[in-house]
Protein backbone atom coordinates (compact mmCIF):
# COMPACT_ATOMS: atom_id res chain seq x y z
CA UNK A 1 0.00 0.00 0.00
CA UNK A 2 2.65 2.41 1.04
CA UNK A 3 4.14 2.16 -2.74
CA UNK A 4 1.13 2.35 -4.49
CA UNK A 5 0.56 5.58 -2.29
CA UNK A 6 4.19 6.86 -3.12
CA UNK A 7 3.29 5.56 -7.05
CA UNK A 8 -0.07 7.73 -6.65
CA UNK A 9 1.81 10.80 -5.02
CA UNK A 10 4.21 11.02 -7.45
CA UNK A 11 1.80 10.71 -10.38
CA UNK A 12 -0.15 13.35 -9.14
CA UNK A 13 3.13 15.95 -8.46
CA UNK A 14 4.14 15.20 -11.97
CA UNK A 15 0.49 16.39 -13.35
CA UNK A 16 0.36 19.31 -11.41
CA UNK A 17 4.12 20.36 -12.07
CA UNK A 18 3.63 20.02 -15.90
CA UNK A 19 0.23 21.64 -15.68
CA UNK A 20 1.90 24.62 -13.66
CA UNK A 21 4.70 24.69 -16.81
CA UNK A 22 2.16 25.37 -19.29
CA UNK A 23 0.56 28.10 -17.36
CA UNK A 24 3.57 29.82 -16.65
CA UNK A 25 4.45 29.30 -20.58
CA UNK A 26 0.75 30.80 -21.46
CA UNK A 27 1.89 33.87 -19.44
CA UNK A 28 2.00 37.19 -21.17
CA UNK A 29 5.59 38.17 -21.17
CA UNK A 30 6.39 40.43 -18.07
CA UNK A 31 6.33 44.60 -19.04
CA UNK A 32 10.60 45.73 -19.85
CA UNK A 33 12.59 46.82 -16.82
CA UNK A 34 11.73 50.29 -15.80
CA UNK A 35 13.83 53.06 -16.84
CA UNK A 36 14.26 56.40 -14.86
CA UNK A 37 12.18 59.05 -16.67
CA UNK A 38 13.79 62.40 -17.22
CA UNK A 39 13.91 64.72 -14.79
CA UNK A 40 12.78 68.50 -16.16
CA UNK A 41 15.78 70.25 -17.70
CA UNK A 42 17.63 67.00 -18.74
CA UNK A 43 19.40 66.93 -21.55
CA UNK A 44 18.20 65.37 -25.10
CA UNK A 45 21.21 63.12 -24.86
CA UNK A 46 19.98 61.88 -21.39
CA UNK A 47 16.37 61.34 -22.60
CA UNK A 48 15.50 57.37 -23.55
CA UNK A 49 15.46 56.00 -27.08
CA UNK A 50 12.53 54.10 -26.31
CA UNK A 51 9.13 53.78 -25.19
CA UNK A 52 10.41 51.89 -21.94
CA UNK A 53 8.62 53.62 -19.52
CA UNK A 54 7.39 52.65 -15.63
CA UNK A 55 4.41 51.50 -15.04
CA UNK A 56 2.81 50.30 -11.62
CA UNK A 57 1.14 47.48 -12.93
CA UNK A 58 0.34 44.87 -15.47
CA UNK A 59 -3.02 45.19 -16.94
CA UNK A 60 -5.34 42.47 -17.64
CA UNK A 61 -6.94 42.13 -20.99
CA UNK A 62 -10.84 43.31 -20.52
CA UNK A 63 -11.76 39.87 -22.28
CA UNK A 64 -9.80 37.84 -19.95
CA UNK A 65 -11.92 39.67 -17.09
CA UNK A 66 -15.17 39.75 -18.51
CA UNK A 67 -16.10 36.34 -20.37
CA UNK A 68 -14.33 34.37 -17.21
CA UNK A 69 -14.57 30.38 -18.15
CA UNK A 70 -16.33 29.19 -14.93
CA UNK A 71 -17.77 31.21 -12.11
CA UNK A 72 -15.09 29.65 -9.55
CA UNK A 73 -11.94 31.58 -11.98
CA UNK A 74 -13.02 34.89 -10.07
CA UNK A 75 -14.33 35.98 -6.88
CA UNK A 76 -17.90 36.57 -5.86
CA UNK A 77 -16.42 40.42 -5.49
CA UNK A 78 -15.34 40.72 -9.08
CA UNK A 79 -18.49 39.42 -10.00
CA UNK A 80 -20.17 42.43 -8.26
CA UNK A 81 -17.67 44.83 -9.81
CA UNK A 82 -18.23 43.03 -12.96
CA UNK A 83 -22.19 45.00 -13.13
CA UNK A 84 -20.94 48.46 -13.27
CA UNK A 85 -21.71 50.86 -15.60
CA UNK A 86 -18.23 50.79 -16.44
CA UNK A 87 -18.50 47.77 -18.81
CA UNK A 88 -21.62 49.46 -20.76
CA UNK A 89 -20.67 50.66 -24.10
CA UNK A 90 -19.92 54.65 -23.68
CA UNK A 91 -21.80 55.22 -27.31
CA UNK A 92 -25.17 54.01 -25.30
CA UNK A 93 -24.53 57.56 -23.01
CA UNK A 94 -24.81 59.03 -26.11
CA UNK A 95 -28.46 58.42 -27.11
CA UNK A 96 -31.19 60.96 -26.19
CA UNK A 97 -28.66 63.77 -24.73
CA UNK A 98 -29.77 65.79 -21.81
CA UNK A 99 -31.25 69.06 -23.95
CA UNK A 100 -28.97 71.87 -23.59
CA UNK A 101 -28.69 75.15 -25.74
CA UNK A 102 -26.08 75.21 -28.33
CA UNK A 103 -24.77 72.51 -27.63
CA UNK A 104 -25.91 70.47 -30.15
CA UNK A 105 -23.96 71.27 -33.28
CA UNK A 106 -24.30 69.09 -36.43
CA UNK A 107 -21.15 70.86 -38.71
CA UNK A 108 -18.70 72.76 -37.71
CA UNK A 109 -20.35 76.19 -38.53
CA UNK A 110 -23.10 75.44 -36.26
CA UNK A 111 -20.97 75.40 -33.37
CA UNK A 112 -21.43 77.77 -30.58
CA UNK A 113 -20.27 78.37 -26.85
CA UNK A 114 -22.26 76.88 -24.41
CA UNK A 115 -22.12 76.10 -20.65
CA UNK A 116 -22.48 72.65 -19.24
CA UNK A 117 -24.63 72.27 -16.22
CA UNK A 118 -23.55 68.96 -13.77
CA UNK A 119 -27.00 67.67 -13.10
CA UNK A 120 -28.07 68.08 -9.46
CA UNK A 121 -25.79 70.42 -8.23
CA UNK A 122 -24.85 74.48 -9.37
CA UNK A 123 -21.65 73.44 -11.08
CA UNK A 124 -21.34 75.13 -14.58
CA UNK A 125 -18.50 75.34 -17.09
CA UNK A 126 -17.76 76.80 -20.69
CA UNK A 127 -17.08 75.34 -23.74
CA UNK A 128 -15.40 76.87 -26.30
CA UNK A 129 -15.55 76.05 -30.00
CA UNK A 130 -12.31 75.51 -31.60
CA UNK A 131 -12.62 75.13 -35.68
CA UNK A 132 -10.37 72.45 -37.19
CA UNK A 133 -7.56 72.86 -39.51
CA UNK A 134 -4.07 72.63 -39.69
CA UNK A 135 -1.09 73.60 -37.86
CA UNK A 136 3.06 73.14 -36.81
CA UNK A 137 3.07 71.07 -33.58
CA UNK A 138 6.42 70.83 -31.19
CA UNK A 139 9.10 73.83 -31.46
CA UNK A 140 11.73 75.09 -33.75
CA UNK A 141 15.39 74.37 -33.52
CA UNK A 142 15.87 78.50 -32.59
CA UNK A 143 13.70 78.25 -30.11
CA UNK A 144 15.04 79.05 -26.41
CA UNK A 145 14.78 76.59 -24.27
CA UNK A 146 13.59 73.77 -26.49
CA UNK A 147 14.27 69.64 -26.16
CA UNK A 148 15.12 67.15 -28.92
CA UNK A 149 11.45 65.92 -27.76
CA UNK A 150 9.54 68.28 -29.31
CA UNK A 151 11.30 67.37 -32.73
CA UNK A 152 10.42 66.85 -35.82
CA UNK A 153 7.97 69.61 -35.70
CA UNK A 154 5.33 68.61 -38.35
CA UNK A 155 2.20 69.59 -39.89
CA UNK A 156 -1.17 68.34 -37.94
CA UNK A 157 -4.91 68.68 -39.02
CA UNK A 158 -7.25 68.58 -36.10
CA UNK A 159 -11.29 67.98 -36.74
CA UNK A 160 -13.24 70.55 -34.94
CA UNK A 161 -13.98 70.39 -31.26
CA UNK A 162 -15.05 72.36 -28.07
CA UNK A 163 -12.57 72.62 -24.93
CA UNK A 164 -12.92 73.79 -21.47
CA UNK A 165 -12.74 77.19 -21.20
CA UNK A 166 -10.50 76.59 -17.64
CA UNK A 167 -9.22 73.74 -16.21
CA UNK A 168 -11.87 71.41 -14.45
CA UNK A 169 -12.31 72.68 -10.60
CA UNK A 170 -12.71 71.02 -7.58
CA UNK A 171 -16.23 71.76 -7.09
CA UNK A 172 -16.85 70.06 -10.64
CA UNK A 173 -14.26 67.37 -9.86
CA UNK A 174 -15.79 66.57 -6.28
CA UNK A 175 -19.13 66.12 -7.31
CA UNK A 176 -17.51 62.56 -9.35
CA UNK A 177 -14.66 62.12 -7.38
CA UNK A 178 -15.72 62.62 -3.67
CA UNK A 179 -19.17 60.98 -4.27
CA UNK A 180 -21.15 64.77 -3.61
CA UNK A 181 -23.61 64.12 -5.78
CA UNK A 182 -24.75 60.53 -5.30
CA UNK A 183 -24.40 60.48 -0.96
CA UNK A 184 -26.66 63.98 -1.55
CA UNK A 185 -29.38 61.83 -4.06
CA UNK A 186 -29.60 58.56 -1.39
CA UNK A 187 -33.16 59.45 -0.31
CA UNK A 188 -34.23 60.45 -3.68
CA UNK A 189 -36.70 58.14 -5.39
CA UNK A 190 -37.18 59.55 -8.82
CA UNK A 191 -33.59 59.16 -10.00
CA UNK A 192 -33.41 59.02 -13.97
CA UNK A 193 -31.74 56.40 -15.32
CA UNK A 194 -28.80 58.52 -15.96
CA UNK A 195 -28.55 59.54 -12.24
CA UNK A 196 -28.52 55.81 -11.40
CA UNK A 197 -26.09 54.67 -13.74
CA UNK A 198 -23.25 57.64 -12.86
CA UNK A 199 -24.17 57.05 -9.11
CA UNK A 200 -22.73 53.49 -9.78
CA UNK A 201 -20.36 54.38 -11.80
CA UNK A 202 -16.66 53.63 -10.43
CA UNK A 203 -15.03 56.23 -8.37
CA UNK A 204 -12.02 57.73 -6.68
CA UNK A 205 -11.37 56.07 -3.00
CA UNK A 206 -10.43 59.03 -0.86
CA UNK A 207 -7.42 60.09 -1.20
CA UNK A 208 -4.47 60.03 1.38
CA UNK A 209 -3.92 63.71 2.03
CA UNK A 210 -6.37 65.80 -0.05
CA UNK A 211 -4.66 68.82 1.44
CA UNK A 212 -1.13 67.79 0.27
CA UNK A 213 -2.32 66.73 -3.52
CA UNK A 214 -4.23 70.49 -3.95
CA UNK A 215 -2.20 73.19 -2.64
CA UNK A 216 -4.87 73.19 0.62
CA UNK A 217 -7.40 74.03 -2.38
CA UNK A 218 -9.34 71.31 -2.28
CA UNK A 219 -13.36 72.16 -1.85
CA UNK A 220 -12.52 76.07 -2.34
CA UNK A 221 -14.67 77.85 -5.07
CA UNK A 222 -12.33 78.41 -8.42
CA UNK A 223 -9.47 76.52 -7.63
CA UNK A 224 -8.51 73.63 -9.89
CA UNK A 225 -8.48 70.24 -9.54
CA UNK A 226 -5.31 68.71 -8.70
CA UNK A 227 -3.32 65.59 -8.02
CA UNK A 228 -5.40 62.55 -9.46
CA UNK A 229 -3.87 60.54 -11.98
CA UNK A 230 -4.74 60.22 -15.92
CA UNK A 231 -6.95 57.59 -15.16
CA UNK A 232 -9.08 59.65 -12.50
CA UNK A 233 -9.18 62.11 -15.26
CA UNK A 234 -10.40 59.73 -17.66
CA UNK A 235 -12.81 58.59 -15.17
CA UNK A 236 -14.31 61.51 -14.33
CA UNK A 237 -14.91 62.63 -18.44
CA UNK A 238 -16.47 59.20 -18.68
CA UNK A 239 -18.77 60.21 -16.03
CA UNK A 240 -19.53 63.43 -17.76
CA UNK A 241 -20.55 62.02 -20.50
CA UNK A 242 -22.71 59.45 -18.43
CA UNK A 243 -24.75 62.46 -17.04
CA UNK A 244 -24.85 64.96 -19.87
CA UNK A 245 -25.29 62.42 -23.32
CA UNK A 246 -22.31 64.37 -24.67
CA UNK A 247 -19.02 62.26 -25.34
CA UNK A 248 -16.41 64.31 -23.02
CA UNK A 249 -12.87 62.70 -23.37
CA UNK A 250 -9.37 64.05 -22.59
CA UNK A 251 -7.48 66.48 -25.49
CA UNK A 252 -5.24 64.11 -27.62
CA UNK A 253 -1.61 66.09 -27.23
CA UNK A 254 -1.81 67.48 -30.59
CA UNK A 255 -5.49 69.13 -29.90
CA UNK A 256 -4.01 70.30 -26.57
CA UNK A 257 -1.37 71.76 -27.99
CA UNK A 258 -3.49 73.53 -31.05
CA UNK A 259 -6.03 75.00 -28.47
CA UNK A 260 -3.13 76.73 -26.60
CA UNK A 261 -0.93 78.32 -29.65
CA UNK A 262 -4.27 79.22 -30.76
CA UNK A 263 -2.96 80.38 -34.23
CA UNK A 264 0.71 81.70 -33.06
CA UNK A 265 4.27 79.94 -33.63
CA UNK A 266 6.12 81.34 -31.33
CA UNK A 267 7.07 80.09 -28.08
CA UNK A 268 4.06 81.63 -26.15
CA UNK A 269 0.61 81.82 -27.13
CA UNK A 270 1.78 85.87 -26.80
CA UNK A 271 4.81 85.67 -28.45
CA UNK A 272 8.77 85.08 -27.52
CA UNK A 273 8.66 87.91 -24.90
CA UNK A 274 8.70 85.85 -21.57
CA UNK A 275 8.51 89.09 -19.48
CA UNK A 276 4.68 89.29 -20.89
CA UNK A 277 4.55 85.81 -18.53
CA UNK A 278 3.09 87.74 -15.46
CA UNK A 279 0.32 88.28 -17.39
CA UNK A 280 -0.99 85.22 -18.84
CA UNK A 281 0.37 82.28 -16.58
CA UNK A 282 1.05 81.44 -13.20
CA UNK A 283 4.46 79.48 -12.40
CA UNK A 284 6.91 79.83 -9.13
CA UNK A 285 7.77 83.41 -9.79
CA UNK A 286 4.22 84.49 -8.60
CA UNK A 287 2.59 81.97 -7.40
CA UNK A 288 4.85 80.76 -3.89
CA UNK A 289 4.42 77.33 -5.31
CA UNK A 290 0.51 77.27 -5.58
CA UNK A 291 -2.07 76.77 -7.57
CA UNK A 292 -4.10 79.99 -7.99
CA UNK A 293 -7.93 80.84 -8.99
CA UNK A 294 -9.12 80.22 -12.33
CA UNK A 295 -9.27 82.68 -14.90
CA UNK A 296 -7.31 85.33 -12.70
CA UNK A 297 -4.66 85.46 -15.74
CA UNK A 298 -5.17 86.83 -19.48
CA UNK A 299 -6.74 84.10 -21.50
CA UNK A 300 -4.99 82.98 -25.00
CA UNK A 301 -6.42 84.43 -28.11
CA UNK A 302 -9.13 81.79 -27.96
CA UNK A 303 -10.41 82.63 -24.70
CA UNK A 304 -8.65 79.65 -23.19
CA UNK A 305 -6.93 80.37 -19.69
CA UNK A 306 -3.97 79.16 -17.59
CA UNK A 307 -2.85 77.32 -21.03
CA UNK A 308 1.20 78.12 -19.57
CA UNK A 309 0.74 77.38 -16.08
CA UNK A 310 -1.39 77.03 -12.68
CA UNK A 311 -1.37 73.34 -13.60
CA UNK A 312 -0.13 71.17 -16.10
CA UNK A 313 -2.73 69.26 -17.40
CA UNK A 314 -2.99 65.30 -18.70
CA UNK A 315 -3.52 64.38 -22.42
CA UNK A 316 -4.30 61.43 -24.13
CA UNK A 317 -0.37 59.97 -24.93
CA UNK A 318 2.14 57.50 -23.53
CA UNK A 319 5.34 59.25 -23.37
CA UNK A 320 7.75 58.47 -26.20
CA UNK A 321 10.60 60.57 -27.37
CA UNK A 322 9.98 59.58 -31.05
CA UNK A 323 6.17 60.45 -30.70
CA UNK A 324 6.50 63.48 -33.72
CA UNK A 325 8.23 60.74 -35.81
CA UNK A 326 6.27 58.21 -35.32
CA UNK A 327 2.67 60.17 -36.14
CA UNK A 328 0.75 58.92 -39.24
CA UNK A 329 -0.06 61.58 -41.87
CA UNK A 330 -3.55 62.46 -41.90
CA UNK A 331 -4.17 60.79 -38.26
CA UNK A 332 -5.43 63.67 -37.38
CA UNK A 333 -3.41 64.07 -34.39
CA UNK A 334 -5.01 60.46 -32.51
CA UNK A 335 -2.74 59.43 -30.20
CA UNK A 336 0.62 57.62 -31.22
CA UNK A 337 0.83 55.61 -28.12
CA UNK A 338 -2.38 55.08 -26.06
CA UNK A 339 -2.24 56.52 -22.78
CA UNK A 340 -2.53 53.05 -20.38
CA UNK A 341 -4.02 53.09 -16.77
CA UNK A 342 -2.62 55.22 -13.84
CA UNK A 343 0.92 53.77 -14.91
CA UNK A 344 4.27 56.02 -15.38
CA UNK A 345 5.04 57.76 -18.16
CA UNK A 346 1.62 59.66 -19.31
CA UNK A 347 2.03 62.77 -20.83
CA UNK A 348 1.01 66.22 -19.12
CA UNK A 349 0.94 69.66 -21.48
CA UNK A 350 1.55 73.23 -20.21
CA UNK A 351 3.52 74.93 -17.26
CA UNK A 352 2.74 74.73 -13.59
CA UNK A 353 2.31 76.79 -10.18
CA UNK A 354 5.67 74.90 -8.97
CA UNK A 355 7.84 75.56 -12.65
CA UNK A 356 10.90 77.63 -11.84
CA UNK A 357 11.86 77.87 -15.35
CA UNK A 358 10.05 79.73 -17.61
CA UNK A 359 11.11 77.40 -20.72
CA UNK A 360 8.77 74.76 -19.26
CA UNK A 361 5.80 77.37 -19.51
CA UNK A 362 6.37 76.92 -23.44
CA UNK A 363 3.50 75.92 -25.63
CA UNK A 364 5.62 72.78 -27.29
CA UNK A 365 6.62 71.71 -23.50
CA UNK A 366 6.35 67.70 -22.84
CA UNK A 367 6.09 66.78 -19.33
CA UNK A 368 5.40 63.40 -18.85
CA UNK A 369 4.36 61.13 -15.04
CA UNK A 370 7.80 59.48 -13.03
CA UNK A 371 7.69 57.30 -10.49
CA UNK A 372 8.52 60.07 -7.91
CA UNK A 373 4.91 61.38 -8.54
CA UNK A 374 3.70 58.80 -6.30
CA UNK A 375 6.89 58.25 -4.17
CA UNK A 376 4.76 58.86 -0.33
CA UNK A 377 1.95 57.20 -1.22
CA UNK A 378 2.23 54.79 1.56
CA UNK A 379 -1.40 52.58 0.50
CA UNK A 380 -0.51 48.65 -1.56
CA UNK A 381 -1.36 48.46 -4.13
CA UNK A 382 -0.40 52.15 -4.92
CA UNK A 383 -3.64 54.31 -5.42
CA UNK A 384 -4.79 54.01 -9.16
CA UNK A 385 -6.40 57.00 -8.36
CA UNK A 386 -3.86 59.97 -6.96
CA UNK A 387 -0.73 61.20 -7.14
CA UNK A 388 0.57 62.28 -3.60
CA UNK A 389 3.51 64.12 -5.27
CA UNK A 390 2.16 65.92 -8.16
CA UNK A 391 -0.06 68.21 -6.78
CA UNK A 392 1.22 70.21 -9.99
CA UNK A 393 -0.84 68.06 -12.69
CA UNK A 394 -4.71 68.38 -13.74
CA UNK A 395 -6.76 68.44 -16.98
CA UNK A 396 -9.56 70.16 -18.87
CA UNK A 397 -11.89 68.19 -20.89
CA UNK A 398 -12.90 68.41 -24.61
CA UNK A 399 -15.67 67.73 -26.98
CA UNK A 400 -15.12 66.32 -30.07
CA UNK A 401 -17.62 67.59 -32.77
CA UNK A 402 -18.23 64.12 -34.21
CA UNK A 403 -17.64 61.47 -31.43
CA UNK A 404 -16.22 58.07 -32.00
CA UNK A 405 -18.12 55.50 -34.19
CA UNK A 406 -17.25 52.39 -33.34
CA UNK A 407 -16.21 50.75 -29.85
CA UNK A 408 -12.77 50.44 -31.48
CA UNK A 409 -12.70 54.02 -32.14
CA UNK A 410 -13.72 54.86 -28.64
CA UNK A 411 -10.96 52.76 -26.99
CA UNK A 412 -8.50 55.07 -28.23
CA UNK A 413 -9.64 57.38 -25.91
CA UNK A 414 -11.07 55.70 -22.88
CA UNK A 415 -9.94 54.36 -19.84
CA UNK A 416 -9.18 50.09 -19.59
CA UNK A 417 -11.74 48.42 -17.27
CA UNK A 418 -9.31 45.83 -16.08
CA UNK A 419 -7.02 48.62 -14.17
CA UNK A 420 -9.95 49.43 -11.74
CA UNK A 421 -11.14 45.82 -11.32
CA UNK A 422 -7.62 44.35 -10.72
CA UNK A 423 -7.23 47.17 -8.44
CA UNK A 424 -10.44 46.97 -6.44
CA UNK A 425 -9.33 43.22 -5.84
CA UNK A 426 -6.01 43.79 -4.38
CA UNK A 427 -8.00 47.12 -2.47
CA UNK A 428 -10.40 46.62 -0.34
CA UNK A 429 -11.85 50.08 0.06
CA UNK A 430 -12.95 49.61 -3.54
Amino acid sequence: MKRISIVALLTVWLIIGSGSECRESSKPSPPPLPTSPVPPGTTSQEIPETSAIETSFVPVPVSAIAEPQTTQEISARKRENLKNPFFKSSLEFLKNPVPLENANAQTEPEMKLYSEKIIGSDQTFKMIPVKGGKFLMGSPENEKGRRDDESPQHEVELKPFWIAEHETTWKEFEQFALKILRDSRKEKSNLTEREKLADALASPTPPYDISSISHDNAGKIGYPASGMTIYAAQLYCRWLTMITGRYYRLPTEAEWEYACRAGSTTAYSFGNDESKLDDYAWFFDNSDGSSQKIMTKKPNAWGLYDMHGNLSEWVLEQYDVKTYTNRKPNSYGVPVKLAKGDGFGQVARGGNCEDDEVANLRSARRLYSETTWKQQDPQFPQSIWWVTDAAYVGFRVVRPLEPPKTEEEAKQYEPLPSVWIDYAELNQRD
